[in-house]
């Protein structure tokens, strides 16, 4: 039996030759095909132009980046510690530069900065013990890129364990974009549940938004999902409403790239008309996020940043001829804001917060600083 999608590591980091092999994410689904990456351009690029994507993959991805970038500035030959406050001043400010370059390829997905900020903080703490050379330094991001893969994926299953007590065998499971394995380093987040009810026989009957403008639902989600031997529907965004009319979707999970501390929730663009439509139709709308992706510092999501994307991606990009008139003027926000009074729940690797979720986020991170 060949490799499907599901045997590839989405982001793998080879430290032997240091590079981070990925799968190319924009080559999806016409053929798997892995790049490796060595340069900072390279892993901005990545990024930047969705070669690896997903919140919490780009997190992973940002602390393998950090740690190659800060291991090959350039480790001073006389690693002693009567010259270390002049070779740790120099490795800070390679750290400083490389770090601010990677968190500027993408702002909304918060991730990627928090997975930034940890290995600063590793970084920072170490160099406050003058006992340990720069070569050791470099050891401990190390073993921190390597815990934040490892987390990544206890968390994912720990999500998907909560999610699947939401629902019951043989529901309807509606979802938007691609919050899956592509998305993280396993299971996915909104689609941990189906994928932990799929190896306990919930048979679940899943159906995947096509998600405009970059296709994600269609080339991502259908494609990973269908591999792993699931019962799978693809619909165009606009179908939604019609679809949960008929009552044939019990629940609707998404991931998301960042909430706010009042429960708004930014995710790809189409998410909150995807929520309206749920409301209306009374069909649970859950949003899973790991910890790692709650801004508490937001008080409301109209502080979320929101990428503006190429306007190709609308007019031409899968397209042989050009689909819209020259010269038109393109709006292409690449996330929306899901109004938190249109979310049933949000779905955390330590229990399921409900409204008011200025509260139960709170009692949230409160599970979290006591684990």
């Amino acid at each position: 039996m060949g490799k499907t999608i599901l045997d590839y590591e989405t982001a793998e980091l080879l430290d032997n030759v240091n590079k981070i092999r990925i799968i190319d994410q924009t080559q999806l689904p016409g053929r798997i095909e892995c790049i490796e990456l060595e340069t900072a351009k390279q892993f901005w690029d990545a990024i930047y132009l969705l070669q690896v994507r997903g919140a919490p993959a780009i997190g992973v991805f940002a602390g393998f980046a950090i740690y190659l970038l800060t291991k090959e500035t350039g480790l001073p030959k006389e690693d002693t510690r009567e010259n270390r406050a002049e070779n740790f001043a120099a490795l800070r400010d390679a750290f400083e530069k490389k770090k601010d370059y990677l968190n500027s390829s993408r702002p909304t997905a918060v991730n990627l900065s928090w997975a930034l900020r940890r290995m600063e903080k590793v970084f920072l703490s170490c160099g406050e013990n003058d006992r340990l050379t720069m070569r050791e330094i470099v050891e401990r991001l190390h073993e921190e890129c390597v815990a934040i893969r490892d987390e990544d994926v206890e968390v994912c299953r720990r999500i998907g364990e909560n999610g699947l007590a939401l629902v019951k065998p043989g529901d309807g499971l509606l979802t938007h974009c691609n919050a899956g394995q592509l998305a993280t380093i396993r299971y996915g987040t909104a689609t941990a549940p189906m994928y932990l009810g799929h190896e306990r026989g919930y048979n679940f009957h899943i159906y995947c938004d096509e998600t405009r403008p970059l296709l994600q639902g269609g080339r991502l989600t259908a494609f990973e999902l269908s591999s792993a031997g699931m019962d799978v529907t693809l619909e165009c965004d606009n179908m939604s409403a019609s679809l949960m009319k008929t009552g044939k979707v019990q629940a609707v999970f998404v991931g998301c790239d960042r909430v706010a501390s009042n429960g708004d929730a930014a995710n790809k663009i189409g998410t909150s008309l995807l929520a309206l439509a749920a409301k209306h139709y009374g069909v649970p709308f859950y949003v899973c996020a790991p910890t790692s992706t709650i801004d508490m510092s937001l008080q409301t999501g109209d502080e979320i940043p929101i990428e503006q994307r190429k306007p190709e991606e609308v007019t031409e990009m899968w397209y042989a001829k050009r689909m819209a008139p020259e010269g038109i003027k393109v709006y292409n926000p690449a996330f929306d804001v899901t109004d938190h009074t249109l979310i049933t729940g949000i779905v955390t690797e330590y229990g399921v917060a409900r409204a008011p979720y200025t509260e139960s986020l709170r009692e949230i991170f409160a599970k979290k600083d006591a684990e």
